[in-house]
């Protein structure tokens, strides 16, 4: 798979805290779901976002995407686009702004196509209250761009006057990403787009988000738990544990070479033909985010993990060209 080149970024995250924080019976909860992630996705790259389940790339692809809701709070950092006008800080520009943006430039498969389609509304509307006024077009031009819109990813026209309960799930789940590229955004933001779908839909699905990436030529965030979707898909491979980021790289150094324990063993428990072995299961469980561990967050399961680890967070350093890893045993220089 080719690397998209080293163009200006779409979108760079800096240093981004999001915490869950809740006040019930005079006890204050506060759950470090992103802490201190720095990340850019490049022009025409799908970036990818992997990691166990609570590992927080959803919040933290909420929080690029701009989509919070209390008790989820940004309390620090920065997000900041770039769509050829001039950078625009996400959570320093009005709202307005951000209006503007938003579905025309900026676009979110959220999880779960029931999430975006209204159950009472027929398809075609959903189609008309995201995109009409980004289009800037007469309804009857709108709706001949959105037909137009549909062939082109090979679906039906006329699954616009049905209703979602009557589209299958992998039908519905095409509709929503139908939907989120019909402005033609620079940047899609996809959560879990597979999800609860069999493989055979999997792979369709999978097929027509590339064929619209490559189309549009937008840059792509892509979540998924799948490695073996990330393996097929993106270009650059960011690894999430516990609310950090641990390893950022091209997505073939990342697979052949792994460098972080924790990737090492995401890899490692993909099914592979003429294995007869066992996999060997990652001791432990994740851990709690209302009161993380100190040091580095894996170290409680880590097999490498040694006192500095227990005392220092591990910065993400560059360990190659284009390859960061936040790993005292992968970069010993940084350690104390």
């Amino acid at each position: 798979m080719t690397v998209a080149s080293a163009r200006a970024a779409v979108v760079e995250v800096k240093d981004l805290r999001a915490y869950y924080r809740t006040r019930q019976f005079g006890v204050q909860r506060e759950v470090r779901a992103v802490d201190g992630v720095s990340l850019a996705v490049r022009a025409d790259e799908i970036y990818g976002l992997a990691g166990e389940s609570s590992c927080g790339k959803s919040t933290l692809i909420k929080t690029i995407a701009g989509a919070i809701r209390p008790p989820l709070q940004v309390v620090g950092g920065s997000v900041a686009f770039d769509f050829g006008g001039g950078l625009i800080d996400l959570y320093g520009a009005d709202a307005s702004a951000l209006a503007a943006i938003r579905w025309k430039h900026l676009s979110y498969v959220m999880q779960g196509s029931m999430s975006v389609l209204n159950p009472v509304r027929r398809v075609r509307h959903s189609f008309v209250d995201f995109a009409f006024r980004h289009v800037g077009k007469p309804v009857p031009e709108f709706l001949e761009i959105v037909h137009a819109h549909l062939l082109r990813l090979h679906l039906r026209p006329e699954i616009l006057e049905a209703y979602p309960h009557q589209l299958s799930g992998g039908m519905r789940q095409r509709v929503a990403i139908a939907l989120a590229t019909v402005c033609r955004p620079e940047l899609i933001i996809a959560d879990e787009p597979t999800t609860a779908l069999d493989v055979i839909v999997q792979k369709s699905v999978l097929d027509m988000i590339r064929e619209v990436q490559r189309e549009l030529k937008s840059s792509l965030i892509f979540v998924t738990h799948d490695m073996a979707v990330h393996a097929n898909l993106c270009h650059r491979l960011g690894v999430m544990y516990a609310g950090r980021l641990i390893e950022e790289g091209r997505t073939t150094d990342i697979f052949g070479a792994p460098r972080h324990p924790y990737t090492t063993h995401l890899i490692a428990s993909l099914p592979r033909l003429g294995r007869t072995a066992a996999t060997a299961a990652l001791e432990g469980s994740p851990p709690n985010l209302a009161d993380p561990p100190t040091g580095c967050r894996f170290h409680p399961r880590c097999p490498l993990a040694m006192d500095v680890c227990r005392r220092e967070t591990p910065p993400l350093a560059n360990v190659a060209p284009g390859h960061r890893v936040a790993c005292f045993a992968v970069t010993p220089a940084t350690s104390p």
